[in-house]
């Protein structure tokens, strides 16, 4: 009953925690926008924005739909909870209209992928940036 009670407390502050530098969306350097719309981000988690402005096919990666920080970024930066985003890729899936973002086992790979990965966008937590990755604003 204790265990609940402190997962029921952890999850109590994960919701008051401000959303400013708990989650960062990341890209591949070669993306020029330097901030997008949050409805554009939106629309770009959703599979609905299949390309960037210049053309070039955007590739997202996510993290499993049971990981905090993939709550987190769905909650905080998407305005959306995690199932109802997997609503959306399996009815995309499902449809034959679209396809599901890549997933990707943890934070360490997910920098890996969108740091090798030309037109990616992804999201880790701001403890993980560094000089290799291009940090992008939620305007």
């Amino acid at each position: 009953m204790k265990s609940f009670f402190h997962r029921l407390l952890a999850l109590f502050l994960i919701a008051l925690a401000p959303s400013s530098g708990a989650v960062e969306l990341i890209v591949h350097p070669n993306i020029e926008q330097a901030g997008l719309p949050r409805s554009t981000v939106r629309s770009i988690f959703t599979m609905r924005m299949t390309s960037w402005p210049n053309g070039q096919p955007v590739r997202v990666f996510v993290l499993g739909d049971k990981d905090d920080l993939h709550a987190m970024f769905s909650k905080h930066i998407l305005g959306v909870f995690p199932h109802q985003l997997r609503r959306a890729w399996n009815r995309q899936i499902f449809s034959g209209t679209g396809q599901a973002p890549e997933k990707v086992a943890d934070q360490k790979e997910m920098l890996d992928r969108v740091t090798q990965t030309p037109g990616a966008i992804g999201y880790i937590s701001e403890e993980m940036i560094n000089e290799q990755i291009r940090t992008i604003a939620v305007e």
